[in-house]
């Protein structure tokens, strides 16, 4: 297995720490994300490679009838423990086990990149109603913050980040060209150890071998601990979500 595909498959096995320490979504970054549709009522919406349901749960919080796709069993379950009026299901991008048109918005959070676009983009077509919404987001931490610019480099393994800011995608004839909007956001942590639990969920984190995972977590320990930012009791890390809509054309 390439190192890709195992970044892709990394995440199962840390299933209640992802659910656990990886951060929500903004609620503004979802209601513009629907703003196409030009409602405000309930809508079908699927929520593509789900995870454990970080966005899920915002967008049944939303009041929306939610169906959340997700390829890794142990993802899934975590999802369905955590996550409640939803519907769950096994699937990947490139096979999305739902009919034709029966949904109005498709939502991808932190994924997309895994994704075969020449695959995905047309399945996502095929599930989505004419004039419904692809939405394609992910968190980033603030570059301009300092200490948390110099956290980022403590935190560098000899794995590098799965993808390049902005993520390039792909135009497609059954797509309208992408939006793009940035929504602040900040992500809770209570103390130094939830700050490194949370990078610990990261897949160039799951990749690497024990003994370079201890010397990285011993380092932002270290920095964490030395900060006046981090040091005592709980702080906000400064983050802004990355949000890209399309629109399905008619055939």
């Amino acid at each position: 297995m390439d190192l890709h595909a195992r970044r892709a498959d990394s995440f199962g096995a840390q299933a209640e720490a992802y659910a656990e320490h990886r951060p929500d979504y903004p609620v503004a970054a979802i209601r513009w994300a629907l703003e196409p549709l030009g409602t405000s009522e309930r809508l079908d919406v699927l929520d593509l490679a789900a995870g454990t349901g970080k966005l899920t749960a915002g967008l049944v919080a939303e009041g929306h009838r939610v169906t959340a796709v997700e390829p890794n069993e142990q993802m899934l379950s975590e999802l369905v423990r955590r996550v409640h009026d939803v519907r769950a299901l096994p699937g990947h991008a490139e096979h999305i086990p739902v009919p034709d048109s029966t949904v109005d918005a498709v939502f991808v959070a932190t994924a997309f990149h895994w994704f075969d676009q020449e695959k995905a983009l047309p399945e996502i077509a095929r599930v989505l109603r004419p004039g419904g919404v692809l939405a394609a987001m992910w968190l980033e931490t603030e570059d301009d913050v300092p200490w948390l610019k110099d956290f980022q480099q403590v935190s560098n393994t000899s794995v590098e980040s799965q993808r390049q800011s902005p993520v390039k995608i792909m135009a497609h004839p059954l797509f309208e060209a992408p939006e793009h909007k940035i929504f602040p956001h900040v992500h809770r942590r209570n103390s130094p150890e939830a700050a490194i639990a949370w990078i610990n969920t990261h897949s160039r984190m799951l990749v690497i071998d024990d003994e370079e995972r201890a010397e990285v977590n011993d380092r932002m320990l270290a920095f964490l601990r030395e900060r006046p930012e981090t040091s005592n009791g709980p702080f906000d890390v400064p983050m802004y979500s990355d949000v890209f809509r399309m629109v399905r054309v008619s055939d």
